[in-house]
């Protein structure tokens, strides 16, 4: 655990990089409120901590070395982004904040933020090939897991929070019916592109 700020560093801005989970942070934020949105970051946190632990047992191991199930899952996580992609791309613009905030429950937002974290077998790939490297062998594994683990669901809440914070900050130049149109857009054609690349891409 010496090495604890390196693994913070490479945490965090692993975490920072845009993808699928960030663009959604960032589209909740500002088309569904800070409330809604801090529920898809719980969702995103509770996934990517479970991950983890899956990265760290048999079944993390499995999926490393299986192609086929390492394929299987990505295809399902791929499917599911396009969906999502095709979905908020034919998204109507909104005419009624408070009807699209009642329409965006809490554990619809939850969800669909744990399910774009978990259905992604690269985040386990990850996981196994970073956690070996700041883990002493001579000492207590799962200690040091949990802190490794916890370390990186909590930079998720906070990046992921002031990714939202932002976005919201900038909601008043997003909150026309042109703006939500053109958000949907380009939101909904991300996540196509993540799907497709997410197939396309090898193991």
């Amino acid at each position: 655990m010496d090495n604890y700020l390196i693994y913070f560093g490479v945490a965090m801005a692993t975490v920072m990089l845009p993808g699928p989970a960030v663009i959604l942070t960032l589209n909740n934020s500002i088309q569904r409120g800070l409330p809604r949105t801090f529920s898809g970051i719980a969702g995103i946190a509770l996934a990517i901590f479970l991950v983890s632990v899956i990265s760290a047992t048999s079944l993390g191991v499995v999926l490393a070395k299986s192609a086929f199930a390492f394929t299987i899952i990505k295809i399902i996580g791929a499917i599911y982004l396009v969906y999502l992609g095709i979905k908020i791309f034919k998204s109507k613009n909104i005419m009624n904040a408070q009807t699209n905030l009642k329409e965006s429950t809490f554990e619809k937002c939850f969800a669909e933020g744990f399910f774009i974290s978990i259905s992604n077998p690269k985040t386990i790939v990850f996981f196994m090939s970073i956690f070996p490297q700041f883990i002493d062998l001579s000492k207590a594994y799962a200690p040091q897991f949990i802190i490794l683990a916890s370390t990186f669901s909590v930079l998720v809440v906070v990046i992921h929070t002031a990714y939202a914070i932002f976005a919201c900050l900038a909601n008043s130049k997003l909150s026309s019916d042109r703006g939500n149109s053109i958000l949907n857009k380009i939101t909904g054609s991300v996540f196509i592109g993540f799907g497709v690349g997410l197939v396309a891409s090898s193991k």
